[in-house]
């Protein structure tokens, strides 16, 4: 008993570890929209941003699409901006046409009310952080601040309170309220029960 404790321990420890540090600034990431559009992370510089890094097929990705609509029609006046950018095997094929197919399916079946693109699964894993050897989990989630930096991010198995719309709420308002000046505590959030797995 105690083994397994200090193994799950271990685990948590070492998934908070695998994902890239915080706070720390925001690199360029360029999503594209099912437009044909590429949109750059650094044009919503002024904004807090939380971006969803998600499989349109995960049940985990669809319930929080629809947390973050939510979210997004309330914190929005306030300079709240929600991007989700899909990088499931459906979408990191180089056929454009199709990955936009899958994109705007899914933004219509979850009526989903923010801007969803899609980007290579390695792209997403750079910026994350994370190694594409290693245990991660879906929906990966990183808040940034209206300067550019990343002030919260999923742990690499999933980091639940990044998921859940009350701290989402009172976390998002925190950082509207302050302006991103200070750091925070919520990138410390202990790792919770990994969403889904990744699929080789």
């Amino acid at each position: 008993m105690r083994i397994a404790t200090v193994s799950a321990l271990l685990a948590s420890t070492l998934a908070l570890q695998a994902a890239g540090p915080v706070p720390r600034p925001s690199k360029e990431f360029t999503i594209m929209l099912p437009s044909g559009k590429q949109s750059l992370l650094s044009s919503y510089r002024g904004k807090v941003v939380m971006a969803a890094f998600m499989f349109t097929t995960c049940p985990h990705c669809q319930a929080l699409s629809k947390v973050i609509t939510k979210l997004q029609g309330e914190l929005g006046p306030r300079g709240f901006q929600a991007l989700g950018i899909a990088f499931n095997d459906e979408v990191n094929t180089p056929n454009t046409a199709a990955n936009a197919q899958v994109t705007a399916g899914f933004v219509s079946q979850f009526q989903v009310g923010f801007p969803v693109g899609y980007a290579p699964r390695n792209s997403v894993l750079s910026y994350l952080g994370v190694s594409d050897v290693e245990s991660w989990a879906v929906p990966q989630v990183a808040i940034i601040d209206r300067k550019g930096v990343i002030r919260a991010q999923s742990a690499a198995r999933g980091t639940a309170d990044l998921q859940t719309e009350t701290y989402l709420r009172k976390y998002l308002g925190e950082l509207l309220d302050e302006g991103g000046a200070k750091s925070a505590a919520p990138s410390k959030a202990p790792a919770k029960k990994a969403a889904e797995k990744k699929t080789s």
